[in-house]
Parts: C-alpha cells; structure tokens; sequence
C-alpha cells in the first residue's frame, strides 16, 4: 500500500494537477490553524468574549427588572492580551 501511494500521487498530478493541488490546500487548511500560535489566542479571546451585549433601554417608570447598570460579563478576563 505504501509504495502505491507515489505512483498514485504521480499518475494525479500527471493527469489532474488542479485537483491534487485543491486537495493539498484544503488538507493544510484543515491541519495548519491547531498547529498556528495564533489558535491559542484566537480561542483565549472567544472565551473571554461575552454573548450578551448590552442594549440601552428607555427608562421610563419603575422598571425593577432592568439594572441601572450594566452588568460586567463573568468568565476569563483579556488581562493577558494587554501584557502581550
């Protein structure tokens, strides 16, 4: 099996070189972005990243379910992107 796989990969580039180079690209796509330094920070900021944004609202009345002040979001803080 091993040795059939550079004749393999010589008849595709000999007959379709698009192809076996669409293949590569989309293999180092799948294979570079773990391997990248910047995946670990990529993924430290998505987590510390809040989903719920504050929207301003109205004050009109008593509105005891909306707090007067925003909330800050809980989970990791981004102090480590500052001391980058």
């Amino acid at each position: 099996m091993v040795a059939r796989l550079p004749a393999l990969l010589r008849n595709a580039w000999a007959k379709e070189p698009v192809l076996v180079v669409s293949f590569f690209t989309g293999s180092l796509t799948v294979v570079l972005p773990p391997i990248s330094p910047y995946f670990k920070h990529s993924v430290m900021i998505n987590e510390a990243t809040s989903y719920n944004y504050t929207v301003p609202v109205c004050h009109v009345g008593s509105m005891p379910e909306v707090p007067s002040h925003p909330q800050k979001p809980q989970g990791p803080s981004l102090e480590w992107l500052k001391n980058l």
